[in-house]
């Protein structure tokens, strides 16, 4: 066998290859006996037809199986002997495939193409400058909390002696039928709450429920548009009958230190809630300052060292943010069927995009880890699968056996402490600039998330 290499691109490898006629002639004489067992050919019994009848009456399938035969050993051989490491499978092309001859009167040839990682250049880090930009923590921000906390400490309270008005809740058990549909499935809601007059209230609701008392029942259309938000409703005209079970206005606790001390979280004061509420406003700020500053050093990392990135690992990359991004809009009750094909085109085109992008950092990071020695102990894989335990509320021995069943767990976890400390390394080299804070409409695209603020109190609203 002769096999000769050739660089296409820094990504790209061409293998030209030849297999000798006596390698060629012996796999088409096993290939030909296997046929020449178990061929049925009119005018000789079954294993008895002569083997040139055999090869004349199975030509092409004889010719598919010897190439099949030959081509893995053959392919990897020459992979071995050339020392390069295929990021995917080979893609081989004959010259002229009819014309190719498997009976060892002549030599096989092919060339198939493999893609490779590319020889990445010592990465430039040392002279990249971020400006740090700490949000201002402000006093509004402070009161915003506070209403917030104060509106989850809202109770509803019974009103007395009169019907529902505006800005009471109506609290029913609701039951809707289609006017079109009568058989289809009705629509229905327990201990439904509408905010009469409510923002996100539909103003049929509030219409029909006013002057309603515990204990009633109502019974009201509505006629929804055709650009209803909800498409199930859309157009649609609903009859509905209604169980009222408790008519309440919402109050919310008088803002005092007795209110501030009755959330048992070791309040003193209104002031002491004020100041903590503060400390922790100035604490996420520093937490997103830093987060911005990684983004911002790995993103000019990934934009000052320019090399080819492989093909197979973007496609891989926007493949999964593909996924991701499906999942998430299936999430949000989007049925995909009904996306348009040049949509979804062209979201797979910005993915891909992003794509590059996040392979291209992965290898930065990765050359930088080799650079700076970068090394993960098991110890310290150990420390993350106890906060992984302590997170989940599972013991260690729970969450290592875990990782391990799902294959590559703990190896995913070391791969994300090895990243963890290139972006250090690299951070430890970049010149930090204090900056004014720049109201930035979106975060530059980094390897972390942004840590995320406690998510508001919901409750169950009948709402668009």
């Amino acid at each position: 066998m002769k096999s000769e290499i050739k660089e296409i691109s820094p990504t790209q490898k061409e293998i030209h290859l030849q297999i000798d006629p006596e390698t060629v002639k012996a796999a088409y004489g096993r290939v030909s006996q296997k046929y020449a067992k178990r061929a049925n050919i009119p005018g000789f019994r079954k294993g008895f037809a002569p083997l040139d009848v055999v090869r004349m009456r199975f030509k092409e399938e004889i010719k598919s199986d010897v190439l099949q035969e030959l081509m893995p050993p053959a392919v990897n051989a020459a992979i071995q002997e050339h020392d390069v490491h295929p990021l995917g499978d080979p893609q081989l092309h004959f010259e002229n495939f009819e014309g190719i001859k498997v009976n060892g009167s002549e030599p096989v040839s092919l060339h198939f193409h493999i893609e490779v990682m590319p020889e990445i250049p010592v990465p430039k880090y040392d002279d990249i400058e971020v400006t740090r930009r700490l949000k201002p923590a402000l006093d509004g921000e402070v009161e915003d909390l506070i209403a917030e906390r104060l509106q989850k400490e809202a109770a509803l309270i019974p009103v007395e002696g009169r019907k529902s008005e505006i800005g009471d809740t109506v609290i029913a058990d609701l039951e809707g039928t289609f006017d079109d549909q009568p058989d289809a499935e009705p629509i229905k809601a327990e201990d439904l709450e509408v905010e009469l007059g409510g923002e996100h209230i539909e103003r049929s609701f509030t219409d029909n429920l006013i002057g309603v008392a515990e204990d009633d029942e109502k019974e009201f259309t509505v006629a929804y548009p055709a650009d209803f938000s909800s498409e199930a409703l859309a157009g649609k005209t609903v009859r509905y009958k209604a169980k009222i079970k408790s008519v309440g206005r919402s109050e919310t606790p008088e803002l005092n230190d007795d209110w501030a001390k009755s959330l048992d979280e070791g309040y003193e004061s209104l002031a002491d809630l004020r100041s903590r509420l503060k400390a922790d406003l100035v604490k996420y700020a520093e937490a997103d300052a830093d987060a911005r500053l990684r983004n911002n050093a790995i993103a000019k990392l990934i934009e000052n060292n320019s090399f080819e990135v492989p093909n197979i690992l973007i496609e891989n990359q926007a493949r999964n943010l593909l996924n991701n991004f499906a999942q998430d809009m299936r999430q949000r009750g989007v049925d995909l069927n009904k996306v348009e094909r040049q949509f979804v085109e062209m979201a797979y085109t910005n993915m891909r995009q992003q794509a590059e992008r996040d392979v291209r950092g992965a290898m930065l990071l990765d050359r930088v880890g080799q650079i700076e020695k970068v090394e993960v102990s098991d110890d310290e894989v150990n420390e993350e699968v106890t906060k992984m335990a302590e997170y989940y509320r599972a013991s260690h021995d729970e969450i290592r056996e875990s990782l391990e069943k799902q294959g590559g767990g703990l190896d995913g976890i070391r791969n994300n402490l090895m990243t963890r400390k290139s972006i250090e390394a690299v951070m430890a080299k970049v010149k930090i600039v204090e900056g004014e804070w720049v109201d930035e409409s979106a975060m530059p695209v980094g390897t972390e998330e942004k840590p995320k603020k406690p998510a508001k109190k919901t409750k169950k609203k009948a709402q668009d």
